[in-house]
């Protein structure tokens, strides 16, 4: 079966989506793994274990499904994940840990 030359563009788009997923999840993993258990409390978000379970599966999830077909909606969910780890989380995190600025 070969695939149509207009799709193969597209399917080359999709594959680097996918390979820029994994180090985004894996980079999120990572910064939670790294940071103080009690700065997550301080933050006022779930503690540091549920976010590296969340970012730990995130990750898995990533590099084991694809953004197109059957595991579609699993990849955007461990997509999801890890983009509100990154935007959310990570900067209350930071700014907790950083102290008051003056």
């Amino acid at each position: 079966m070969s695939v149509p030359s207009a799709l193969v563009p597209q399917m080359w788009i999709i594959f680097a989506i996918w390979l820029a997923g994994i180090p985004t999840g894996l980079f999120a993993f990572v910064h939670a793994l790294s940071q103080r258990a009690d700065a997550f409390v301080a933050a006022d978000k779930l503690s540091k274990n549920a976010w590296l379970g969340i970012t730990g599966g995130a990750t898995a999830v990533l590099a084991l499904f694809q953004p197109s077909g059957t595991g579609a909606l699993f990849w955007i969910a461990g997509l999801v994940a890890s983009l509100v780890y990154l935007v959310d989380v990570k900067p209350r995190i930071t700014d907790v840990q950083r102290g008051p600025r003056w």
